[in-house]
């Protein structure tokens, strides 16, 4: 069921930019269209300006036209169970809904699905702009 956004989201992190962190990184989105969209972590110099893998996986699906998330997948091969960061967490918020499926990877596979709505709790919505 979410293969295909597994093998999106390794592909992904394998061209990931982390040279400081060592941390790579992919998320992979499914849009309303069905399409996939991928993202890996892009590190800078000065850290903070750095894009998380999730926000670049966004930003490929808003260039594509798109504005609606069903699914999610994070994946690092150094930590298992991967969270996006309460900043993504917000960004995925601007696009999916608290019911979307978020999935939780490991480097071998699906460890844990949530929902949007577990991660993010109490987060902004479109009424609260």
């Amino acid at each position: 069921m979410s293969d295909d956004l597994f093998a999106a989201a390794n592909a992904a992190m394998a061209k990931c930019y982390a040279p400081y962190s060592k941390f790579p990184v992919g998320a992979a989105i499914r849009s309303a269209s069905g399409k996939i969209y991928s993202g890996g972590n892009i590190e800078n110099a000065s850290s903070p300006e750095g894009w998380c893998a999730e926000t670049s996986a966004i930003a490929h699906m808003v260039m594509d036209g798109q504005s609606q998330i069903l699914e999610v997948l994070v994946v690092s091969e150094k930590q298992s169970k991967i969270t996006p960061c309460g900043g993504c967490r917000q960004r995925l918020a601007e696009f999916a809904g608290s019911d979307t499926k978020v999935h939780l990877c490991d480097a071998n596979g699906v460890v844990e699905t949530l929902t949007l709505g577990d991660l993010l709790p109490a987060g902004f919505d479109r009424d609260d702009a």
